[in-house]
């Protein structure tokens, strides 16, 4: 099994900056894309920024200049640095990994449990 552990959401005042983190854990061969997708209340979950395992990225419209995602691939890691935090970006954050086990011959997605972000003053 894959299991995402996400770290580093809270509470941020408008224009402050945050973290997130997320390590991959497990039987692990190997993890191709990595991302981060969020899901405001009353709304369906989006895309936010996602990098290849070549470091190529891509990013909603809404973050672009402000958010910079960023992978470890010794450590299985993804990180999202946040800045510039509006109102708006307020969310459950998840990570979002495709990874190959030990022993599979495909990849499979694998989804963090969600860490909260509130931007408000």
């Amino acid at each position: 099994q894959v299991q995402l552990v996400e770290s580093g959401g809270g509470l941020v005042q408008p224009g402050g900056s945050l973290r997130l983190s997320c390590a991959a854990t497990g039987n692990i061969f190997t993890i191709g894309l990595m991302g981060w997708y969020r899901q405001a209340s009353g709304k369906e979950r989006e895309l936010v920024a996602t990098i290849t395992s070549g470091a190529s990225t891509n990013y909603a419209v809404s973050v672009k200049g402000r958010f910079t995602v960023s992978r470890d691939n010794a450590k299985n890691t993804v990180d999202l640095q946040m800045n510039s935090l509006k109102p708006e970006d307020t969310a459950v954050y998840f990570c979002n990994v495709w990874a190959r086990r030990v022993g599979d011959l495909s990849s499979y997605a694998y989804w963090g449990q969600g860490t909260q972000v509130t931007v408000s003053s």
